[in-house]
């Protein structure tokens, strides 16, 4: 990054909002009428438990950092012309909004004084772009100017990756209604009552804790998708969600023998949302001549198979080469 030219895209840094407004403060939730618009697409909410590993996705993919209050009337507008600039853009940046209001030590730890503020994130690097709400003008200017030039970026620095999509954003509707999706791409903000206990040691940052809560859905209805592709997601979080992905992409290119590094790192792709990669490493790792940890592998990939969609091409062909390899 210290051999790259200078990123000033010349945004303005007036027009930060007072959060003690409080004539603009709205009581419904994302994606509900009258409230802010629903994570979804390539837009996530990130939480002071997600923070760290959200940094961490930023070695695999850029990210495009929007601290805001989702309470604030005034900031919708904004965050619906964002998330639609970088919707468009099918995963070449991921967008995280966070609510400063509710996690103001993410605000400290950026030196960020007010909402809104835009910073972009490139191998945990934040780089700040705005304070302040954007004109229509500077708006235009994100969309055509500095979202192409975060992704050109990211590129000169081998963040190569594609951000996972979570969830249809079109349910949040252009008036902001709809019920949207949540932010871990569970794909809708109903919760069973069997999965609450779950869902909120998920959302609370204890995976582990998750994970086995889904496991105890799963003994009563062994048929539940959606509690095997939670339950799957918390275990690979629980495992790696913390995890340097540099370190740990060093280890396996030092240890390609080594079945633990090459898991560690399929954990690294598949959070990082490159399911491909991950299937690929472990598959060509047994079909290299390691047979003998086909066991351990199978364990991990049929992990990683419950959390893509089950019409999803790449899991059928890995179904069909893992199948091929154990036989």
């Amino acid at each position: 990054m210290a051999d790259q030219p200078k990123f000033n895209p010349g945004v303005s840094l007036a027009g930060a909002v007072d959060l003690e407004a409080l004539a603009h403060q709205v009581k419904a939730e994302p994606g509900q009428a009258g409230g802010a618009p629903a994570a979804g697409g390539y837009v996530i909410d990130t939480t002071e438990n997600t923070f760290q590993a959200m940094v961490q996705t930023s070695a695999t993919f850029p990210i495009l950092l929007f601290l805001w209050v989702p309470t604030d009337d005034r900031l919708f507008p904004m965050a619906r012309a964002l998330a639609d600039a970088v919707n468009a853009l099918k995963g070449q940046v991921q967008m995280s909004r966070i609510d400063i209001a509710s996690y103001p030590s993410i605000a400290q730890a950026l030196q960020v004084q007010g909402a809104p503020a835009l910073f972009a994130l490139i191998a945990g690097r934040p780089m700040p772009l705005l304070q302040g709400v954007a004109t229509d003008d500077e708006l235009a200017q994100i969309k055509d100017q500095v979202l192409p030039k975060i992704v050109a970026m990211a590129q000169q620095s081998g963040v190569t990756g594609t951000a996972p999509y979570s969830g249809d954003p079109s349910a949040d509707g252009a008036d902001g209604t709809g019920d949207g999706s949540s932010a871990a791409g569970a794909g809708s903000n109903v919760v069973p009552p069997e999965h609450q206990e779950a869902y909120q040691l998920a959302q609370a940052g204890d995976y582990a804790g998750a994970a086995a809560a889904y496991a105890q859905v799963l003994e009563s209805d062994p048929g539940d998708v959606v509690a095997a592709r939670e339950r799957a997601k918390a275990l690979l979080l629980a495992r790696s969600a913390n995890a340097d992905v540099r370190e740990v992409r060093a280890a396996a290119a030092a240890a390609p023998d080594d079945v633990e590094a090459q898991l560690a790192v399929a954990d690294v792709d598949m959070i990082g949302g490159q399911i491909q990669d991950a299937f690929d490493r472990l598959l060509d790792f047994v079909a290299a001549g390691h047979k003998a940890d086909i066991e351990p592998v199978r364990k991990r990939l049929l992990e990683y198979f419950a959390i893509p969609d089950a019409a999803d091409a790449r899991l059928r062909a890995a179904r069909r080469r893992l199948a091929t390899l154990m036989y």
